[in-house]
């Protein structure tokens, strides 16, 4: 594929994709912790399963990433990274990747 679209998804509602700084881990960690400050486990919450603060976390980063391809490689910023975010596991986990473009063409 040199030109495209791709689609990263996740099916699963504590597990979420995003797109962020791949060069320094502190940043990975900082996420965390601030998703974990905005809903934190253990408060109050009516869903009985216990997990609601990683439903919330999920629904803050979302399910999915649209991605450019250009010249057969995703059109990132040089410090980017696609991430996969489990915030409830770990578990058994899937995601699905979907890729729309114009393929290989060759003109003669």
């Amino acid at each position: 594929m040199r030109e495209g679209i791709c689609v990263v998804y996740c099916p699963h509602t504590t597990g979420a994709i995003t797109v962020n700084e791949h060069a320094d881990p502190d940043v990975v960690s900082d996420l965390g912790m601030a998703l974990g400050r905005i809903a934190p486990h253990g408060w109050d919450y009516q869903h009985a399963e216990g997990n609601s603060d990683s439903h919330i976390q999920c629904s803050l980063v979302g399910p999915s990433q649209t991605l450019i391809i250009h010249e057969g490689q995703l059109l990132l910023g040089t410090w980017q990274g696609v991430f996969f975010c489990e915030f409830d596991g770990p578990r058994q986990r899937h995601f699905y990747v979907k890729i729309l473009g114009d393929g290989e063409r060759k003109l003669s």
